[in-house]
């Protein structure tokens, strides 16, 4: 690791966790992209958008950057407002993971809520217009949209980069769709760099950017409530199929991979990773499966791993988990195996 003076300088180049692995030699991989500042791969994308602002002349010194946020994009936007001397203010809601919240107030930014204490519903559409009014009546202010600004999804292009750096190919690429941007972005510049793959997209149950009723859900930071405008950044002419996982079934998956790895991932990158495991059959033979896990799942103690707050939602499952659990031995990789074997039962 070289000596870095920003930390901006310390974002990508983050780790392939090869998770499942079939006998016909097809693998799942984790891109996991809580090693990223913040431990979110938002990060990527919020510095992306603050310096198309900046060349674009939108943003000026000392300006004033406002943004609706469910977290991570907002995590990102601190950090890089902290950098680069500009005031930030998130728009949010109590769905937002409590952690998620005190972090983005401990880096100095301004928290406007657009719900009281106690209402933990999902507002995405009311956040986003009250911080599109904000900035309208701010003179310096820049709102930075993350659902419909384009930096959204060419802040991921270096996501495809690297992972050609590390693997031969990837052939099929499959992951949550919030804004769109961290899948479509990487599968753009995968296709302009001539090595496109097949395009996955998952969104929770509730979640109206694949169609189907809309409805509530619980999954953090991803899908398209109703109400809200689906973004920009889903380019539909990419995808090749768009799944449906429910709260239970990708919370579940977030908790088994903890309990049996150790690996903590968030849980919209839980519904993901289900979605890859009940499929990973499926798919032709020796194909390389990536799945970008947004964040870890530290941030969501009080939330999935917390059997107190599943239970009062009714998301608690043990047979889903002990589901998940089964898939996880049965695709046990061969490195992994052998390293069991070597200690015993």
């Amino acid at each position: 690791m070289p000596l870095v003076t920003r930390v901006t300088d310390l974002i990508g180049r983050t780790p392939l966790f090869e998770l499942a692995a079939t006998s016909s030699g097809t693998r799942l991989l984790l891109k996991l992209e809580m090693f990223n500042p913040t431990g979110t791969a938002k990060i990527r994308m919020a510095r992306e958008m603050v310096l198309d602002a900046e060349r674009q002349g939108l943003l000026k010194s000392g300006g004033h950057i406002i943004e609706s946020t469910s977290g991570n994009t907002g995590l990102g936007l601190a950090v890089v407002a902290a950098e680069r001397g500009y005031r930030f203010t998130a728009v949010v809601d109590h769905h937002a993971c409590k952690d998620k919240l005190r972090a983005m107030r401990a880096m100095g930014t301004e928290l406007v809520f657009v719900a009281e204490e106690g209402d933990d519903e999902l507002a995405t559409s009311a956040r986003e217009d009250l911080a599109e009014a904000m900035a309208a009546a701010r003179p310096d202010a820049f709102f930075t949209e993350q659902h419909n600004n384009d930096a959204n999804a060419v802040g991921y292009y270096c996501v495809a980069e690297e992972l050609l750096e590390d693997l031969e190919r990837v052939d099929i690429l499959l992951s949550a769709v919030g804004t769109g941007g961290s899948l479509f972005g990487t599968a753009t510049r995968l296709r302009q760099l001539g090595r496109p793959a097949t395009v996955i997209g998952v969104e929770p149950v509730g979640s109206i950017a694949f169609g189907g009723p809309g409805g509530p859900y619980w999954q953090s930071g991803t899908g398209t409530p109703p109400g809200a405008t689906i973004g920009t950044a889903v380019d539909y002419s990419l995808l090749d199929e768009g799944m449906k996982v429910t709260d239970v079934d990708a919370f579940a998956t977030a908790r088994a991979i903890a309990a049996e790895l150790g690996l903590m991932i968030g849980g919209s990158a839980g519904g993901s990773v289900h979605a890859a495991l009940t499929r990973l059959e499926d798919f032709p033979p020796g194909s390389t499966v990536v799945t970008l896990v947004c964040d870890g799942g530290e941030k969501y103690l009080d939330t999935v791993f917390d059997d107190d707050w599943m239970r009062e939602r009714d998301l608690l499952d043990a047979t889903a988990e002990t589901q998940v659990r089964e898939l996880l031995h049965r695709f046990t990789p061969a490195a992994r195996g052998a390293d069991l074997a070597a200690v015993g039962p």
